[in-house]
């Protein structure tokens, strides 16, 4: 006689949630987008932090070490910069906590983290959002710099950052948005689709930095509202959880890891 009761073990597991759908333009599907990304940062990395000064008018290091200020980041504090790169949002971190020994930066690109500007004492792993390489509750803060939009699955990822962090450690995500206006998205549309890339191919010594630049507008305007990207953060055990904006386009979301 067949046993038709349910078994927990074999349950499916929940669906991958995608910041945002396959863009066919880069890569064929969702399988094949996670090796697509690694290539492009790693052979862009070289360019990445001149392109990057450029396409922010130089104002990308004050921003976001005012943004870690505002979501509570001092002195002492141990952090885990997921999505490190060349260490832009990490060096903020630094010039916070004041001891590179307290700091981990994690980046699933070789490439970009060769090109890091990183102080010793710094450790660097590679490795994904949704999988880190480091042990659970080791963290009182945890930072992602502008890479939200680059993994494969927001529930998994913020299901780790929540493991990694310890009860009461604080999460703090930087991306852009698309601004709520016609006009504000038709403007930014056009910076980044044809300004940024013009800079890039100008400005920079890589053949795929304006394919890079292009596909950063492409997933800024393919990704899931913020509401979605909160409500990700709330199943994931995170409480507290909320959305600052400045200019329109800068969303911070930050929250609480919840006792376990």
């Amino acid at each position: 006689m067949t046993d038709l009761t349910p078994n927990p073990a074999r349950a499916e597991a929940p669906a991958p949630l995608p910041p945002h759908a396959p863009l066919t333009d880069y890569y064929a599907d969702e399988h094949a987008r996670h090796q697509w990304v690694r290539k492009v940062f790693d052979d862009t990395a070289p360019d990445y932090n001149r392109i990057e000064w450029l396409m922010a008018f130089g104002s990308g290091p004050w921003y976001r070490r005012q943004a870690l200020q505002r979501a509570g980041l001092g002195r002492g504090m141990r952090v885990l910069d997921v999505g490190t790169g060349t260490g832009l949002t990490a060096e903020q971190a630094l010039q916070l906590i004041g001891e590179p020994t307290l700091l981990t930066g994690v980046d699933p690109s070789p490439g970009m983290l060769a090109n890091a500007r990183l102080p010793a004492g710094v450790t660097v792993l590679v490795g994904r959002a949704e999988k880190l390489p480091v042990t659970s509750a080791s963290y009182d803060f945890l930072s992602m710099g502008f890479a939200l939009r680059h993994v494969s699955d927001l529930a998994a990822v913020f299901a780790e950052f929540h493991r990694a962090l310890r009860p009461g450690g604080t999460v703090c995500v930087l991306e852009i948005s698309r601004p709520q206006g016609r006009t504000a998205q038709w403007l930014l549309r056009q910076y980044m689709r044809r300004v940024v890339p013009l800079l890039a191919r100008v400005f920079g010594r890589t053949r795929d930095m304006p394919d890079l630049m292009r596909y950063y507008w492409d997933t800024i305007e393919a990704c899931v509202p913020p509401e979605q990207v909160m409500a990700a953060m709330r199943a994931a055990g995170f409480t507290d959880v909320k959305r600052h904006v400045e200019l329109g386009i800068f969303s911070e979301y930050t929250g609480r890891a919840a006792a376990r």
